[in-house]
């Protein structure tokens, strides 16, 4: 059955803004309406590549993620069909054989670093929100997540950071800023950004 209302809302941001604290605080609010989509998931299969080969792939790069497919995922969604969304392993950085059922809903939300430097899927959404962050804020973030969720270690992050996210942040990320509906400053946890988003999409809603 075909839901005749829906929503696409995109979530873009450097890395370590704030981007996932965001989508939770919605994903909250809204509950089943919404269902939410990581950009991460759609790194590419490196099967034929070495672990250390993988780890030196610049995953900070548009041509790492496989966003034809999620384009056609969001259409599929968009018309009512369940999508098979593929499942990615950070410790290892490849897809693993798992996938997750999605199934349609009203509210549809991507959240990715690069969702916005692919103009197709950048016009498929209805809502574009950019989470803005200082970059040591962000940087700080980041080193954290990958000691603690991606077994990597102080040097390695540090190095990926200043070699690849940090130039493809700004070649890649930071330009399509101007191209957002919305721009979240300081962050996630701004908790008036927020409610002017959860409004925002309620009055699509209705």
């Amino acid at each position: 059955m075909t839901i005749q209302s829906k929503t696409l809302i995109g979530i873009a941001g450097g890395t370590g803004a704030g981007k996932s604290t965001l989508v939770k605080a919605i994903k909250k609010h809204f509950g089943s309406q919404i269902v939410c989509l990581s950009h991460d998931s759609y790194y590419r299969d490196l099967s034929n590549l070495t672990l250390a080969k993988r780890q030196k792939v610049n995953f900070d790069h548009p041509n790492s993620l496989e966003t034809t497919l999620l384009i056609k995922q969001l259409q599929d969604l968009l018309q009512g069909k369940s999508i098979a969304v593929p499942v990615y392993d950070f410790k290892v950085s490849n897809r693993t054989k798992k996938i997750i059922l999605i199934k349609p809903a009203p509210v549809i939300l991507v959240e990715g670093i690069l969702i916005f430097a692919n103009k197709t899927l950048a016009n498929l959404f209805d809502i574009k929100v950019y989470v803005d962050a200082q970059a040591d804020i962000r940087l700080g973030r980041r080193i954290k997540r990958d000691i603690e969720e991606r077994g990597r270690t102080l040097d390695f992050s540090l190095n990926q950071y200043l070699t690849m996210s940090k130039p493809m942040h700004e070649k890649f990320v930071e330009p399509y800023k101007q191209i957002a509906d919305i721009i979240v400053p300081k962050g996630g946890k701004n908790k008036i950004a927020l409610n002017m988003i959860l409004k925002t999409i309620q009055s699509h809603l209705k």
